[in-house]
């Protein structure tokens, strides 16, 4: 070949559509999280989704239609990806629809222990929570129990969530008792009774099946309306605790008093691995009374006490009680009214024991600059960290400037950080940016809710377009306020999910090499 030859062909550009990309992923569960949980024409016939319940059922739905749309993909490999991307909106949302018809409930099922449970054969399970919630009357009872009365039965892990156990109460608890008596004596290791009006009443129902129960590894009691009595009498009725490794109540009215006896239980549970107490009314003396008897499990791994009330008395008792929990290596303490002094004292605590933390949750604290010092110090021990929330808190420039830069080093595992709703203008948004823009596997930076000027939001994108993950990582600033007045009010609440063809035309456009 005459090397002075050169041959030319024209470079050819091909539009991916499919799959997209992680944060537009993100991106779409956050959409579809603030849909579900705002108010619309269904929430006032359906009720309205709580914000947590909402972000569960968005992730769910998100994955279900991303792993159908990936499958119908995989059948044209030769497309774009288009009709992936149809298929993924209009997927979507019909669960959309679904979720919001169906109204409010809580989503225990779908909950993900910290225990790693070996997947059970079906001659061990015996799960009656699929399908739509719907009440069991005596007769029906009867019928569905009947694998339980079978000699040699091995049912290992029971689940009756999302049943309700007959409309007259009296009948509801004749339910109950028939339940409780053909399990009794059974040797469980998993016991799931979420999403039933149980109150005091209904827990005692289940009393003969309760107090046979000496090797229950795993116990969710979700949404179960488990008031102070009804928490005394779980105490009360389950004789051993010692093997259990999750327990998990949330979206109950335990309160204080309540929160006496969860505390009670915990203490008896020296190897527990997984513990959420969230959304339960527990003020001040029980969340004292939880801290300490949370000290007892050294074993700890996952904690989680969102949305309760229990301010800095609790906050100071509870940094104590983190001490003493080496394995911990996911914490959700957002919306517990800490204050400044009450997360100085639970960061301090952390900067000197878990350096191995995942993942850290202080959203909704009142945290302001003057705990910024402490909190970087903390951060710059945790290099293990994957997703920090600061969100909803009072941070301000002069603090995301001292927190930013305990970002930048390190940090190698950080996917996720959110700033949002902290009064940020320019500075903070900048340092932000600048701490997160060469993370290898970054994913999302949230800084919506804030007030960074027009000119801030581009020297934002300046430096993530320089930085190896580029603008994929900044999630949606349709909150953000450049002059720095309150925010209005507004519903885009949209009956079939319209938005989600203004978040899919955000999809990376790739260029073929």
């Amino acid at each position: 070949m005459d090397s002075t030859t050169q041959y030319f062909q024209p470079r050819t550009f091909s539009i991916k559509l499919w799959p997209p990309s992680e944060s537009t992923r993100l991106m779409l569960v956050e959409r579809m999280t603030k849909n579900l949980s705002t108010e619309s024409l269904f929430s006032r016939k359906y009720g309205l989704l709580g914000k947590e319940e909402a972000h569960d059922n968005a992730k769910r739905i998100e994955d279900i239609c991303f792993a159908s749309a990936d499958e119908h993909f995989k059948e044209e490999p030769d497309g774009d990806g288009s009709s992936a991307v149809q298929l993924y909106a209009k997927e979507t949302s019909k669960l959309m629809l679904e979720v919001l018809k169906r109204g409010p409930r809580s989503t225990a099922e779908a909950e993900v222990p910290v225990v790693d449970t070996p997947l059970e054969s079906a001659d061990t399970v015996f799960d009656i929570s699929g399908g739509k919630r719907a009440f069991i009357e005596a007769d029906e009872a009867k019928e569905l129990l009947s694998p339980l009365t079978k000699p040699g039965n091995s049912y290992k892990r029971i689940c009756f969530s999302n049943r309700s156990f007959g409309r007259p109460e009296d009948e509801a608890l004749d339910v109950m008792r028939i339940f409780s008596k053909a399990l009794e004596g059974a040797v469980l290791r998993y016991l799931n009774i979420s999403d039933n009006a149980l109150g005091e009443k209904g827990v005692r129902a289940f009393g003969e099946l309760l107090k046979s129960q000496d090797n229950l590894e795993e116990l969710y009691v979700m949404n179960d309306g488990i008031s102070e009595e009804a928490a005394n009498a779980l105490s009360e009725l389950i004789p051993s605790m010692e093997k259990l490794k999750v327990l998990h109540f949330h979206n109950n009215m335990t309160g204080d008093g309540g929160a006496m006896s969860i505390a009670e239980m915990v203490k008896r549970s020296p190897n527990l691995e997984s513990f959420r107490c969230s959304a339960t009314r527990i003020g001040s003396d029980g969340g004292v009374a939880l801290a300490e008897a949370l000290g007892t499990c050294t074993l700890l791994k996952k904690l989680d006490l969102r949305d309760n009330l229990f301010g800095v008395e609790a906050g100071v008792a509870l940094s104590k009680t983190l001490s003493k929990l080496p394995d911990l290596v996911e914490l959700y303490l957002s919306d517990l009214n800490l204050e400044n002094k009450g997360t100085i004292e639970i960061v301090n605590a952390l900067k000197n024991l878990t350096p191995q933390l995942e993942v850290l949750e202080m959203a909704g604290n009142e945290i302001n600059a003057k705990a910024a010092q402490a909190l970087a110090e903390c951060l710059t021990a945790m290099q293990s960290l994957k997703k920090l929330t600061l969100a909803e808190n009072e941070l301000k420039d002069d603090g995301a400037v001292v927190i930013a830069k305990s970002l930048e080093d390190g940090h190698s595992d950080l996917k996720e950080l959110d700033v949002s709703t902290n009064m940020l203008q320019r500075v903070g948004a900048r340092c932000f940016a600048q701490a997160i823009t060469n993370k290898p596997g970054f994913v999302q930076l949230n800084i919506n809710g804030n007030y960074i000027s027009d000119e801030g939001i581009a020297e934002v994108k300046e430096i993530l377009k320089g930085g190896r993950n580029a603008l994929d990582v900044l999630g949606p600033l349709d909150e953000n306020d450049p002059e720095g007045e309150a925010e209005d009010d507004y519903d885009d609440q949209e009956e079939d999910g319209g938005e989600l063809e203004s978040v899919l035309q955000d999809l990376k456009v790739e260029q073929d090499e």
